[in-house]
């Protein structure tokens, strides 16, 4: 049933293991008719991303909420409901559990404490071991439902996320080199905000990888899941070499009339190669490849000597020009990197499996 629910995208894992922990919250708070309202409350927002996260988190929160359960008590006792309580109760709540490293634990705590305020019994003391377990259960039901109940598995979403990057990193490649010339600085920043969508992707994937690893800290997973995960890893650290080169050649600042037809029919055709090499799921460089990244080193050289030293009359280290070519060149590199990596990942699952077949390339 729960796998059936999983199948509506506006119902996920995290979505169903909410409502799932405030059910069971509800029903113990309502069996042992304890308010359930600051329990629910807890639940609702100590739900994690992953079990390690919900484990680390819950022994952080209690002491937390704790310390809010106390100081509201304190204040309450002193000063009564007024508006003076909420305040000195909020702002010492964030404070103290900010002071002790209770960070984790700090709205938990302050929503405790302050809806802690105006239901408080008369003997002070039953009121705080009451809002304690309650918001005590909150937590213990969140972290077993996020432990026990549908494990995250972030690793499809890995997967993608490193084949969509590839395809935009070529794009954006072809973006970058079709318009370096170009004067519309509306192109110039429609490129950089693409690359800003390409690195804002990029960090999210490095999230996930993280989740991930911590997820198989307590949940078991299979050598098949180990290796592909450790792989598509590698091939994440080589994209992160590609997003380097992207963004310095998005600032590479040219001029249509800096290069000869022969040279930019060269760096356009080039450019369609590296992104077909992107695209490609084996990243296979072809022989075409390797002629053209030779005749732009010897353009590259020989720009500097010809067009340089003529032009200036003195030797510039880096002008635009060398540097947009430079930038080609190291990326060249870091494709022939990816493609020997896409090589290791079919022997190696060879050697594992017997068959590179049925696997998934990512």
């Amino acid at each position: 049933m729960l796998q059936s629910l999983k199948k509506f995208k506006f119902l996920g894992s995290r979505t169903l293991k909410t409502g799932i922990s405030v059910f069971f919250t509800a029903l113990i708070c309502g069996f042992f008719n304890l308010p359930i309202i600051f329990a629910v409350i807890t639940a609702i927002v100590t739900i994690e991303h992953t079990a390690a996260d919900s484990i680390k988190k819950a022994a952080v929160r209690f002491p937390a909420s704790a310390i809010g359960a106390l100081l509201s008590t304190t204040f309450y006792g002193l000063f009564g409901k007024g508006a003076l309580t909420f305040a000195l109760v909020a702002m010492l709540t964030i404070a103290v559990c900010h002071k002790m490293k209770l960070d984790d634990g700090i709205i938990v705590a302050t929503i405790t404490a302050t809806a802690m305020i105006p239901d408080f019994q008369d003997q002070y003391f039953v009121s705080f071991i009451t809002r304690l377990g309650t918001t005590s259960i909150g937590i213990i039901i969140s972290t077993f439902v996020n432990f026990f109940l549908l494990p995250p598995n972030y690793s499809p979403m890995i997967y993608k996320n490193i084949n969509d990057l590839y395809n935009h990193a070529g794009l954006l490649l072809k973006r970058i080199i079709y318009d370096v010339t170009a004067e519309s600085k509306e192109k110039t920043r429609a490129i950089q905000r693409s690359y800003r969508q390409l690195t804002a992707h990029l960090e999210q994937t490095h999230q996930l990888s993280q989740f991930q690893r911590e997820e198989w800290k307590y949940h078991r997973h299979t050598e098949e899941e180990m290796v592909a995960f450790q792989l598509s890893q590698r091939k994440l650290a080589a994209f992160q070499q590609i997003a380097y080169h992207l963004g310095n050649l998005q600032y590479v600042q040219t001029k249509s009339s800096d290069f000869r037809e022969d040279e930019k029919h060269l760096l356009l055709d080039l450019t369609d190669e590296y992104s077909r090499v992107l695209s490609d799921p084996t990243h296979t460089i072809r022989e075409t490849q390797f002629e053209m990244v030779h005749k732009l080193d010897d353009a590259f050289w020989k720009w500097k000597e010809d067009h340089v030293v003529r032009q200036t009359a003195y030797r510039h280290h880096l002008p635009p020009q060398t540097i947009l070519i430079y930038e080609l060149l190291c990326f060249h590199d870091v494709l022939e990197e990816l493609q020997n990596l896409s090589h290791k990942q079919k022997q190696l699952i060879k050697q594992c499996y017997g068959s590179p077949g049925g696997q998934n390339d990512t």
